[in-house]
């Protein structure tokens, strides 16, 4: 696609929070600090994108279950180590989920803002409880997802009209949903998750440059069904996929070879789990086996996660993450000059 180049080095959105801003509840002025500091880093690292680095929430999640009604935390830990939410209610939204911060954090600079959000078919799946369907509480995952999709995408709505340009839907259940012998991830049939995914990330009018992606997981499965791959990627209207393609994987070339032609990817090169830098020749020549399958001029890269999606728990110091994030902008260099 034509613009691709405008958001050649990504991330997921999450960074390290500085000392003592793990998460909602603090002091705002210190929380708007921290994001100009954070701002001014993606600036320095040649970012083409910039994000609020999730600060202010508590986790990935938090741009949404902060800012609906129906849906309770409940203190419990789930099986992925975060803090369960579970739906009493079907959701809905008093205003913006997180719109006004990022209207704010577009008038920092004049590079492009992101917003990453949990996808409504991930959130449904994960706070839909069978034993709340004949207390008040949602009938089926399917009814709450649908509730969650239409806010979502009112959000994104929102959110262009805001100037944000790029916008990144997470569900780190739907590489499970096209692993060869898969399981049942979360509470939805894949047949669900494709439709609640596809009414999110649909939108009727597009602006220039705008650019709606899906993380589908971090994590490459052992093996992809190469048919439900290509179900997904012709199901949800998704013009970016942020792959995982920092293991050197089968499976993760199969993720990429099962993508259509006009979509673009952002490869996640560089391991967001690891605090040693790649070695730049190895990751090239991974980005060299990707250029076989896929026109070069419509890739992006990354790491391949977020540095902090929980607020408490980064993966790394703010030092190590800069220069990962340093390493990734060398390595766009290399594949692309200056021409971004």
């Amino acid at each position: 696609m034509a613009d691709t180049f405008n958001y050649r080095i990504d991330h997921h959105g999450s960074l390290v929070r500085p000392a003592g801003l793990t998460g909602p509840g603090g002091d705002p002025a210190a929380l708007d600090d921290a994001v100009k500091e954070a701002v001014a880093l993606q600036r320095t690292v040649r970012s083409t994108v910039v994000t609020d680095g999730g600060f202010g929430h508590e986790d990935f999640r938090g741009g949404v279950l902060g800012a609906v009604s129906g849906l309770r935390r409940t203190g419990d830990t789930g099986p992925d180590g975060l803090v369960r939410w579970v739906a009493e209610a079907l959701p809905e939204a008093d205003g913006p989920l997180v719109a006004d911060r990022a209207a704010r954090l577009a008038e920092l600079t004049v590079i492009a803002p992101k917003v990453s959000l949990p996808s409504p078919a991930y959130l449904a799946a994960t706070t839909f409880e069978p034993a709340l369907a004949g207390s008040g509480g949602p009938a089926s995952a399917r009814e709450l997802g649908e509730a969650l999709a239409r806010i979502v995408r009112a959000e994104i709505e929102l959110l262009v009209a805001r100037g944000v340009r790029l916008i990144q839907l997470d569900n780190p259940l739907l590489l499970g949903h096209v692993a060869a012998g898969p399981g049942v991830p979360g509470a939805l049939s894949f047949e669900d998750t494709l439709a609640l995914e596809a009414l999110a990330a649909r939108l009727d009018e597009r602006p220039e440059g705008v650019r709606i992606g899906v993380c589908p997981g971090t994590r490459a499965p052992d093996a992809v069904d190469r048919s439900r791959a290509e179900r997904l990627y012709a199901a949800v209207p998704a013009d970016r996929w942020i792959l995982p393609y920092d293991q050197g994987t089968t499976a993760e070339l199969d993720l990429l070879r099962a993508l259509p032609e006009d979509r673009d990817v952002c490869l996640g090169v560089v391991d967001a789990t690891t605090r040693e830098p790649e070695d730049i020749d190895t990751v090239l020549a991974r980005i060299d086996a990707a250029a076989e399958l896929k026109d070069i001029e419509d890739m992006a890269l990354s790491p391949s996660r977020g540095f902090a999606d929980v607020a408490a728990r980064p993966l790394m110091s703010a030092e190590d993450q800069r220069r990962k994030l340093v390493l990734v902008e060398t390595l766009a260099r290399y594949c692309w000059g200056n021409e971004f």
